[in-house]
């Protein structure tokens, strides 16, 4: 299992510290939530800031874009060169149009679901995509409880990405800890995002390590 910190709920008093320390601890990616105060209530960071998030890190990024307007968002923070680039289907009209921008610029392409969204609905995009996000909680607001309901979305998820042959990851973000992480696991996840799981612990190395199962 890849863990994915989110640094929504890290210190932004000592954001550069924070990076440093849970790269130190084994994240395999920095997620990055942008969110613009539209597609959801919340409003967080802009570029300033993933600058520093990228200076600071020693793994690649994981930009999970929360926003209307794709496309003037995507042009935003791909000079960041982020390793995986995320934007919701449910607000995206030609999502074939973007992924295949974001592959020509060196991006992995990304997809997210929120939790009401179906499977279904990338059925004729899986394998034009390199990363599924499912949300496991409603986007927008950090520490919310996990949605069991998401674990029968991974199961049916991967079994698309093998009907179809695609070469996919799966991730899944919003209130993964460690009592959780083994069902996802065994539902079919490969990366999993976890915010207030690692920032609020006292030893970022041993929650980040009980989430790589």
């Amino acid at each position: 299992m890849y863990v994915a910190p989110s640094i929504l709920s890290a210190d932004f008093g000592r954001l550069s510290q924070e990076v440093s320390d849970v790269c130190k601890a084994g994240a395999d990616l920095i997620h990055v939530d942008v969110m613009d105060g539209h597609f959801v209530p919340n409003l967080t960071i802009g570029p300033l800031v993933v600058n520093a998030v990228k200076k600071a890190s020693t793994v690649p990024l994981d930009i999970h874009l929360m926003v209307e307007n794709v496309p003037f968002f995507i042009d935003l923070f791909l000079p960041f060169e982020p390793k995986f680039l995320s934007f919701h289907i449910e607000e995206e009209k030609h999502p074939l149009r973007w992924l295949d921008y974001l592959r020509k610029n060196g991006v992995s392409p990304a997809i997210t679901l929120n939790p009401h969204t179906p499977v279904a609905s990338l059925e004729h995009i899986i394998c034009e995509v390199d990363m599924v996000l499912l949300m496991s909680v409603n986007p927008g607001f950090g520490g919310q409880k996990f949605m069991p309901e998401v674990l029968k979305k991974v199961v049916e998820l991967r079994n698309l990405i093998e009907r179809k042959d695609a070469k996919c990851l799966i991730e899944v973000d919003g209130g993964v800890n460690g009592l959780n992480v083994a069902e996802l696991d065994e539902a079919g996840a490969d990366v999993v995002v976890a915010g207030n799981f690692v920032f609020g612990s006292n030893d970022y190395k041993a929650a980040i390590n009980s989430l790589k199962i």
